[in-house]
């Protein structure tokens, strides 16, 4: 009997034990669900203007995010007509977190203009008539009104309004920086793309049309390239901020020696370039040149002429059937920037560049 006694009160003992541990253990993993997560802050550092609302125009926004985590993106409404509507496209809902906490996308022309900080789990409507609270999947929320004037810069060129780049990019195998005052259109209309040593630092330039154009003929007249310093790389191109594919909608026409003057200096490219049905090369000549790109559904068709009077000499042409990206958000853009080797092999930029675009024509 005292055996057996002895025993039972081991088992007693033994099971008092494990509930004790068990109780310390719920009680610990409430205290650390209870925890309170990093407060997260959502700041702007470019609005868009002021507007009752414009679906042929856009503007960059712009801020940063601090306290968010990984898996978590930024959500855009802008506001028109007491609605928010998701931006820039309801196929491409999300605004990535870049380094540094930065996020930045294009969106419509509003008067009022909002940025959620969401997990993987949150899905925006397209459309609200009042901005969510934080929860379920919602961490924080921040709004602002337009501006009454863009902090963006723009210029006037053949009948279309141009926005020009003034943050850096890595376009080019390297972060160019951008300034603004790199740009403009001349007494005859011309506009002007240089890259220009400022304070020991040679800044690039960039221009886009603020809206979307989508199928159609675009015509670039273009004058002499030819004495480009052979690391300056002009380039024609379209770009989708809102595109679900993972080229962004891109195809292109280069002018660039990519730092070696042995190199020929004209491409047509339709992305992703690495493929060989993707890329053709050529020689641009020196004089004025016509740069063409027809797009339409499923086929690319770019071809560069010489420009002599009235007359038009094919230099080169090329139709591209494959990786054609359909019309969505995409802008039309021009970029004058300084190409760095990856091999670190070529010499990189060492003189002023400039290019000159005397015409853009767009035929729908």
């Amino acid at each position: 009997m005292a055996q057996i006694e002895f025993q039972s009160n081991t088992r007693l003992r033994s099971n008092a034990i494990l509930k004790i541990a068990g109780l310390l253990l719920a009680l610990t993993a409430c205290h650390k669900t209870a925890r309170p997560s990093l407060e997260s802050t959502i700041s702007f550092t470019q609005v868009p203007q002021w507007d009752l609302g414009d679906l042929n125009q856009e503007d960059v926004i712009e801020g940063s995010v601090t306290g968010s985590r990984p898996g978590q993106n930024m959500v855009v409404y802008s506001k028109t007509g007491g609605l928010w509507w998701l931006q820039p496209r309801l196929n491409s809902p999300f605004t990535p977190i870049l380094p540094g906490g930065v996020w930045r996308n294009e969106v419509h022309l509003a008067t009022d203009y909002a940025a959620l900080l969401v997990d993987s789990t949150y899905r925006p409507a397209p459309v609200l008539t009042e901005l969510p609270k934080a929860g379920r999947g919602i961490e924080t929320v921040a709004a602002s009104p337009g501006q009454e004037r863009s902090s963006s810069f723009f210029v006037n060129f053949s009948g279309f309004q141009w926005r020009v780049r003034k943050v850096p990019s890595d376009r080019g195998g390297t972060r160019n920086p951008y300034d603004h005052n790199n740009v403009y259109v001349d007494q005859s209309g011309a506009l002007h793309l240089q890259i220009v040593n400022r304070n020991n630092q040679w800044t690039c330039s960039e221009v886009n049309v603020t809206r979307s154009l989508g199928y159609g003929t675009y015509v670039f007249t273009v004058e002499d390239t030819s004495n480009l310093d052979p690391a300056a790389f002009f380039e024609i191109f379209t770009w989708d901020h809102s595109s679900i594919q993972g080229n962004h909608g891109e195809f292109d026409i280069n002018i660039s020696r990519r730092g070696d003057p042995k190199n020929e200096n004209g491409q047509f490219a339709v992305q992703p370039a690495f493929v060989p049905l993707n890329m053709s090369r050529f020689t641009a000549p020196a004089g004025k040149l016509r740069h063409t790109i027809v797009w339409e559904e499923g086929r690319v068709t770019m071809l560069t002429s010489r420009v002599s009077g009235k007359e038009n000499r094919l230099v080169w042409k090329h139709v591209f059937t494959g990786e054609v990206p359909r019309p969505v958000d995409e802008s039309v853009r021009m970029v004058l920037y300084a190409y760095s080797d990856p091999n670190h092999k070529l010499p990189t930029i060492h003189h002023r560049a400039e290019v000159v675009v005397d015409h853009f024509e767009f035929l729908p």
